[in-house]
């Protein structure tokens, strides 16, 4: 008898210490390509300024001068990296969310109505000047803007984590 009313208490007491846990709920992840910002998140914000506003965070490394890329918070479910340590958001195909200017998937000949002309061409990507830095629009094989990458870095300073 004893034995047994020691282990209902040794359950009780366990079942008493376990602690619910919530899923961290994130706002929707609108990107305001033509001034630089996720909300009032932009590549400049630090670690803990992303995972505050956007805590479902799949991933996080700390700045450190050790972290590989720098350090920054990620979003691999939703296809969106803030490079925090490098100020730059990199946005994937999968991406969940909106986008104020409709790059994703858009044709490279259909882009210079929507940004102009851009600073610098490449096979495989474009760059374009912007108030807050640059924006990099990167191509599929079939001529499709397939990633986005924006910074408050200009071209001759960005270092990007490949």
């Amino acid at each position: 008898m004893k034995k047994a009313l020691f282990i209902i208490g040794f359950l009780y007491s366990a079942l008493a210490s376990a602690q619910l846990k919530t899923t961290p709920v994130c706002p929707e992840f609108i990107v305001d390509i033509l001034d630089g910002r996720i909300g009032d998140i932009d590549p400049r914000s630090t670690v803990g300024q992303v995972k505050a506003k956007f805590p479902c965070y799949t991933s996080a490394v700390p700045e450190t001068d050790s972290a590989r890329c720098g350090g920054g918070v990620f979003y691999k479910d939703k296809d969106i990296y803030f490079y925090t340590g490098r100020n730059y958001v990199e946005i994937g195909p999968a991406f969940k969310g909106k986008l104020s200017v409709p790059l994703m998937g858009a044709a490279r000949g259909n882009l210079f109505k929507l940004l102009g002309n851009p600073m610098i061409k490449d096979m495989g990507w474009d760059a374009y000047q912007t108030s807050y830095g640059i924006l990099l629009l990167y191509f599929s094989k079939a001529g499709k803007v397939n990633r986005i990458r924006f910074s408050t870095e200009s071209a001759g300073v960005i270092r990007l984590c490949e």
